[in-house]
């Protein structure tokens, strides 16, 4: 059986949130915790793509050391794991230019995420928030992902990955890249803002009440729940009743990913009850579930230093990866090499 190559990133861009630790940060770690002998997970705090926007240098240094330090918090084990900081591993800009000369300008201006961030100013946006699908493919490339667990608004850029790496492997006769592989989790729910359901939860709401972040005090996460955005009806006695009800499914679903209970069965214990009765029940199932998050993480937070060896260690083993590959490259293309 081939060896799996897992690879996925995050940007250190805003506090990580329920919605994250459901919706990726669980995975990743039951990705970590199935690897086989023989198998390798690469996860990486993305700080190249965070520049494609002005970021302030010394809010960037810190945040990404609040992300790694959530990342272990939520069970990234950096002795199973590689976990590494993007920019400490050069390997992934070089290898970038060399695919950004095989990547053909319209496959970038169907990248329908840079039409959603530059919004109205196309021309004012920067050149990095353009081709910075090239970047995420060579994050995947480098280390020869054969799984890369992504979102369903990412699927596009790893289609992008795959389109690259078969044309570069057909111009130059080789095979060094394998075609990655997503993976989308079909039990991970799609976490909604607590102020909008339709909205997903997200690190760059404005509104803190939006989301649960994994450093709220237990009043904090309360508070958030009791005013969560919700409808006048009851619960109802099953999932089917939630249709057309965004908020409260979205709530119904928080409370059964976190228990590993169906939404069935949720609903069928508080149906016909409010959410005045609700609420408080989930809050208690949210506090358990990220006390213990919480608690690590504001322990790792006390000590960066630690933060920066684990940091420094991922990306010296993720090097050696990354420079067999970009040798590789090297000799296909033809520079000259050592």
């Amino acid at each position: 059986m081939t060896s799996q190559r897992i690879v996925s990133g995050i940007q250190p861009t805003g506090q990580l949130h329920l919605g994250n630790y459901l919706g990726a940060l669980r995975n990743w770690v039951r990705m970590q915790q199935a690897l086989a002998p023989g198998d390798q997970a690469f996860y990486f705090i993305a700080d190249l793509h965070a520049i494609t926007v002005f970021q302030d240098p010394a809010t960037l240094r810190q945040a990404t050391r609040e992300m790694a330090a959530a990342l272990i918090a939520s069970g990234i084990d950096p002795a199973r794991a590689t976990l590494f900081s993007h920019s400490q591993v050069p390997e992934h800009a070089e290898l970038a230019w060399v695919l950004g000369c095989v990547a053909r300008v319209g496959w970038l201006n169907r990248m329908t995420q840079f039409k959603e961030k530059s919004g109205k100013d196309r021309e004012g946006a920067s050149v990095g928030l353009y081709t910075y699908p090239v970047l995420q493919a060579a994050d995947v490339l480098l280390y020869k992902a054969t799984h890369v667990p992504v979102g369903e608004d990412q699927k596009q850029h790893l289609e992008l990955a795959r389109d690259i790496a078969i044309k570069f492997n057909t111009d130059y006769g080789v095979e060094i890249f394998p075609l990655p592989e997503p993976t989308i989790p079909p039990t991970a729910p799609r976490v909604r803002s607590l102020r909008d359901g339709t909205q997903k939860m997200s690190k760059s709401d404005p509104s803190e009440q939006s989301r649960i972040n994994l450093t709220d005090t237990p009043d904090q996460i309360l508070a958030k729940l009791r005013k969560a955005r919700t409808d006048p009806e009851p619960l109802p006695a099953s999932e089917a009743g939630l249709a057309g009800r965004p908020e409260a499914e979205n709530l119904v679903r928080i409370f059964a990913a976190l228990t590993g209970r169906s939404a069935n069965d949720i609903c069928a214990e508080f149906a016909g009850r409010g959410f005045a009765d609700f609420k408080p029940a989930l809050a208690e199932v949210v506090i358990a579930a990220l006390a213990p998050v919480s608690a690590r993480l504001r322990d790792l937070l006390a000590h960066p230093d630690e933060i920066d060896r684990l940091l420094a260690e991922g990306a010296a083993r993720a090097r050696e990866t990354a420079a067999r590959t970009l040798a590789e490259v090297h000799r296909a293309v033809g520079f000259l090499c050592p």
